[in-house]
């Protein structure tokens, strides 16, 4: 790995000598296509790199300068490190080096040098002249200070060492190493030998070789089997390399430009875009409504422009604007962004995406959306899950978004205001509950999963059970839920019905009563002697515990006198007949008091 590594673009007018400086400081002619060596002029993308004397190594994109190809050009732009602009002495600044440098200050490049070229065929004075053009257009720019290298190329070339020393002074970008691999695709072939290919510039992240990767935003899945930095055969490429990837498991028909190659497998495309956008003093009013051309990463689509909290962007202006487009692309929070006008194509302005995945802007909702947007812009993540409600958002989405501060649930991440108002809920259900069902020790938790609760899956609502019972907001007991200062406390009409009920359950002795009759007829009363002990269910009956424990105490005083217990002898114990037996026998099983052996039973151990 090189000590830095630099993604250097060219920008300027077109025949202003972006390709010939390259090829002079490289000894790389990027202009392969036989249409740009007839013409002349660059019409693709072109990629080499320099190996500089610190052995820092500096990749260059050389972009096309005709204004018809200024697409291009934005997808070239897309994860530079630094510029060389490139001003012909002949001609000084002209239209297209102005519309280049705009659109290098709205996508965030903010370092790089000037390159004066073709200085060996003016005299002193037109030299002189179109560097004081050059500053004039610099100043109040990023490249205002920047050095202007005054340069020659062809068979005498001069001032190559001077670049490459600027070129040594400019720092990598800050890009993010951790989370998601993503390279937006700026190229796609098929190459002999290996098969499907895809160039590009990391942009966050790190990829090995013989990972799983999808394609975005079409979904399609593919597999790596090879990985090339400038040519070179490596194992893992991250963030700020030129990359190349052979893709197993896609055809080159199924990939263009605009797609991306991310690690994750489950990302949403992007439709409806609320962004930051700063429009150009020489570009018209934004309405809402405008329909524009949108350029993000690598792709371009047409979208629909609303401003938000007014009908209109003035030039110059910055303001938060929804951007809604035709067909899903590939965009994330902090991608910078260009727009273009429909007809006539020319810049209008660009910024910054804060939330790609955002709901449809209602005029009504236009203010909270404003301080939702100051938030995002300020840092604030919570804004994400804020807007996904109650439900929140998977984990593995709150990861790729930075999302921090929330709580997490099951597999889902909710904001604490969230899972503040789900446990109000839940109280509140509660509460009702108990005024319904006073005799009852509790609900049922899926009885408290309606309602709000019916937007989180089953793991997120038992995580969120617990939460509530560890900090005391409610109490739990088995699959049952109450308020943790609830207790039941019967009337005198309630405390006769329990007492006749009890007296029922003496009268039948071991053969109890039958479960579903009083389940059908006073289940809050069956309940609460279930629940406090008072009887229990032995298959479909329920008997007094008194008279279970009585019974325990005889059968093991029968097994202290006696080796075994034989049915017979259980049914001479206690004058049941076979279908009340076999449940008891069953029952004692169970709570150790007998074990099964062979067609009779013996004492547990202690």
């Amino acid at each position: 790995m090189a000590a830095k590594h630099l993604i250097i673009g060219t920008a300027g007018h077109i025949d202003h000598g972006k390709t010939t400086l390259i090829r002079t400081l490289t000894g790389v002619d990027l202009d392969k296509l036989p249409e740009e060596q007839a013409r002349g002029i660059t019409i693709a993308l072109g990629f080499t790199h320099l190996e500089l004397a610190s052995k820092a190594v500096a990749s260059f994109v050389d972009v096309p300068g005709h204004e018809r190809l200024v697409r291009t050009m934005i997808a070239g732009a897309t994860g530079l490190d630094g510029v060389m602009l490139c001003v012909a002495a002949t001609e000084g600044v002209m239209p297209q080096t102005k519309e280049h440098l705009d659109i290098l200050g709205l996508l965030g490049v903010h370092q790089g040098l000037v390159v004066m070229t073709m200085c060996d065929l003016v005299d002193q004075e037109t030299m002189e002249l179109a560097r004081l053009d050059i500053e004039d257009a610099i100043a109040g720019t990023f490249l205002e200070g920047a050095p202007i290298l005054a340069t020659a190329a062809g068979s005498n070339p001069q001032g190559m060492d001077a670049v490459k020393a600027a070129i040594e002074t400019l720092q990598p970008a800050k890009r993010a190493a951790n989370g998601i691999f993503r390279l937006p695709i700026d190229r796609a072939f098929v190459q002999k030998g290996f098969g499907t290919v895809v160039t590009g510039t990391a942009r966050s992240g790190a990829l090995k070789d013989g990972s799983d990767v999808l394609i975005h935003p079409i979904g399609l899945k593919a597999r790596i089997r090879g990985l090339q930095v400038h040519g070179e055969p490596v194992e893992q490429t991250q963030a700020g390399q030129r990359t190349a990837i052979n893709l197993a498991g896609i055809e080159r028909e199924d990939l263009a430009r605009g797609m991306v190659v991310v690690s994750a497998t489950d990302i949403e495309p992007a439709s409806i875009l609320d962004t930051q956008l700063r429009l150009l003093t020489s570009a018209p009013a934004l309405q809402t409504g405008t329909r524009v051309r949108l350029l993000v990463g690598t792709a371009e689509v047409m979208a629909i422009a609303d401003v938000i909290g007014a009908d209109i962007l003035l030039p110059g202006q910055t303001g938060w604007v929804q951007l809604r487009t035709d067909a899903p692309i590939s965009a994330f929070s902090s991608d910078r962004f260009i727009i273009r006008r429909e007809s006539p194509v020319e810049t209008l302005g660009g910024g910054t995406v804060l939330d790609p995945w955002a709901p449809r802007a209602r005029k009504k909702n236009h203010g909270q959306i404003a301080q939702e947007l100051d938030a995002l812009q300020s840092g604030e993540s919570l804004v994400f899950l804020d807007r996904a409600g109650l439900s929140g958002v998977p984990a593995h989405t709150a990861q790729m978004r930075n999302i921090e501060g929330g709580i997490q649930l099951g597999d889902r991440i909710l904001h604490p205001k969230s899972v503040d108002a789900l446990a109000q809920v839940i109280e509140a259900q509660l509460t009702q509950w108990h005024k319904d069902h006073p005799l009852t020790p509790g609900a049922p938790r899926r009885e408290l999963t309606s309602g709000a609760l019916q937007a989180l899956p089953e793991r997120s609502w038992t995580d969120l059970f617990q939460r509530l019972h560890d900090n005391g907001t409610i109490k739990l007991d088995g699959p049952r839920a109450c308020l943790p200062d609830f207790q039941i406390v019967l009337d005198s009409n309630q405390e006769a019905k329990r007492t006749e009920l009890i007296n029922a359950l003496k009268a039948a002795q071991l053969e109890g009563l039958k479960y579903a009759e009083l389940m059908s007829t006073q289940p809050e009363l069956l309940h609460l002697l279930l629940s406090d002990s008072t009887a229990t269910r032995v298959g479909d009956h329920v008997l007094l515990h008194t008279q279970l424990q009585a019974l325990s105490d005889r059968v093991r005083a029968f097994l202290s006198d006696k080796e075994r217990m034989l049915p017979a002898d259980f049914k001479a114990l206690t004058g049941l007949s076979r279908r009340h037996a076999i449940p008891l026998l069953e029952w004692l099983d169970r709570t150790m008091v007998t074990v099964r052996s062979g067609d009779g039973r013996v004492a547990a151990k202690p």
